[in-house]
């Protein structure tokens, strides 16, 4: 198997690194926060089949259900109806031969459109399938209201015991989930048990719909929220979120997370595309690891921001000390998979009070993303209240456009300047509707990476810079000492191990006596020092 048939997995971790260790004004030694930012890519072999199309003998890749909100409100106006049926359509056609799929309406309760009563739980995509489904979905009518929990819950039955690594739902809905209360259970409770159990995308069509209750369902199911403005649009729109989903090339990818003694992680999220809090699931038995799930991986990269915890009572000053490491995980491998090596997430105790950690580009940057997501609901909030609200709405736009600045986001800058009544006046314009900022709610929901993180400046003692993390092949972004290196580029002190390899192929800390990897860069026991020299 040749570099170019196998997956690329890249890891870069960016921080930096100094924390103060001085006493607060207390006088108490307190545990300080280190903010870190993971970037994470996969980059599938040129010429691989996608996730329709399964490895030979290991079954189909791909589990899809397609939800079509067919509440009354569909038909007002009916084009809402006639382009879901359009887009869902579409959908199925593009569905591989051996892919399992269903197709269902939501109302009140939710139905099965496709296979339909007395059929297997999930057709099996061919062309007969094919046909039979878009024939259901044509004469569909609308009618009752929307409980959108039903219509997960369902999902949920015919999804849980498939064996397909990725279980995918696909939701449309034009409307608020009015009647909730008309579910055997509420949406929150179905969202707790969907969640891990696939992923779920969710779209807004017409003039009704709710960003916050789409925002909700997707990161609690580690989906998109996206809406379109123009019923047409949606089946360009389905062909290119199914072109995404089918070139999946990892089904699972789990962030591996391994504290020093007296290290906590305190918090792991995706920042990047869209913001999603991880939960902890067990690293096997025994240990201090915890590993963090994420879904359907095409070729891109994300972001998550890690934040760890640790006391700096009785630390060395100046010093690169471990708190974490850092490593990626493939379970289920179908195909060939290159994993990058493990990574530190570093601290370097100072007698500075300053934290430096929050200041990290990347860091910062989720920070400001925050800051106008907040404008924005402030100023829709305001805008409710007509013309009471309507210096605060101005002031809170203006905020959010001045960030957006910053960010020098242009696909946010553009969805403000949609509401901005004439450019440059930070004013909102008027005869503006809801759905203009739902729109923009879900706009302010989404986060870019920047073109070039601007480079931290030269830590004192830059020549060690063994302490930096390696940038994973074709990964891009700092190292972890802030400043950028080449893709693929290895840290300068990365020569070959001041500690000797014992004959059992591990290396033991001179200091606490850990064992560990051969290759290891840093301890991983009590006291997290390099392991490695750094080169001349």
């Amino acid at each position: 198997m040749t570099v170019a048939e196998e997956t690329e997995v890249t890891l870069a971790v960016g921080q930096q690194k100094d924390l103060p260790a001085v006493p607060d004004a207390a006088g108490r030694h307190t545990d300080r926060e280190m903010h870190a930012i993971l970037e994470i890519g996969v980059r599938g072999p040129d010429g691989a089949g996608h996730a329709g199309a399964p490895a030979p003998g290991t079954g189909p890749a791909l589990a899809e259900v397609l939800i079509v909100d067919t509440s009354r409100s569909m038909l007002h106006p009916a084009a809402k109806l006639h382009a879901a049926k359009d887009a869902t359509v579409a959908a199925v056609r593009m569905l591989p031969d051996g892919t399992a799929f269903a197709v269902l309406s939501g109302r009140f309760e939710a139905g099965v459109v496709h296979p339909g009563p007395g059929r297997p739980v999930l057709a099996v995509a061919g062309p007969g399938e094919r046909e039979a489904a878009e024939r259901a979905v044509r004469i569909l009518d609308a009618d009752g209201g929307t409980a959108i929990g039903a219509w997960l819950e369902l999902a949920r039955r015919l999804l849980k015991d498939h064996p397909a690594p990725v279980k995918h739902v696909l939701l449309l809905t034009d409307g608020r989930n009015e009647h909730d209360d008309r579910s055997r259970r509420p949406l929150e409770t179905v969202l707790d048990a969907c969640a891990g159990q696939f992923v779920c995308d969710a779209w807004g069509i017409g003039d009704d719909w709710d960003a916050e209750l789409l925002l909700n369902i997707t990161r609690r199911l580690h989906g998109r929220a996206r809406a379109v403005r123009v019923e047409s649009e949606l089946t360009a729109a389905y062909e290119e979120l199914m072109t995404g989903l089918l070139g999946t090339s990892v089904p699972e990818l789990r962030i591996r997370l391994t504290p020093t003694p007296g290290t906590v992680i305190r918090q792991v999220k995706q920042v990047v595309p869209n913001e999603q809090e991880l939960q902890p699931v067990p690293a096997g038995p025994g240990g201090r690891a915890a590993e963090y799930v994420t879904r359907a991986w095409g070729d891109e990269v994300r972001h998550f921001q890690v934040v760890l915890t640790a006391d700096p009572t009785g630390r060395e000053r100046g010093e690169d000390l471990q708190l974490a490491a850092v490593e990626i995980v493939v379970p289920d491998v179908r195909r060939p998979v290159r994993l990058p090596a493990p990574q530190p997430v570093l601290v370097r105790w100072t007698d500075n009070p300053l934290d430096a950690s929050r200041q990290y580009p990347g860091v910062r940057r989720h920070e400001l993303y925050q800051q106008a997501s907040a404008a924005v609901a402030k100023a829709y909030r305001a805008w409710l209240r007509g013309t009471d609200g309507r210096d605060t709405a101005d002031l809170a736009l203006s905020r959010a456009l001045a960030l957006a600045a910053e960010l020098a986001d242009t696909q946010l800058l553009g969805a403000l300047r949609r509401i901005e009544a004439a450019p440059g006046t930070g004013r909102v314009r008027s005869g503006l509707k809801d759905v203009d900022w739902q729109h923009l709610i879900l706009s302010s929901a989404l986060a870019t990476p920047p073109d070039q993180a601007a480079p931290a400046p030269p830590a004192p003692d830059q020549g060690r810079a063994g302490a930096s993390a390696r940038t994973g092949a074709g990964a891009l972004g700092p190292s972890a000492d802030g400043t950028a290196g080449p893709p693929g580029s290895a840290p300068p002190g990365s020569a070959g191990p001041a500690v000797p390899v014992r004959p059992d192929g591990l290396v033991e800390c001179p200091d606490c006596k850990w064992l560990g990897p051969a290759d290891s860069l840093y301890c991983g026991g009590d006291c997290g020092r390099p392991l490695r020299e750094p080169s001349a």
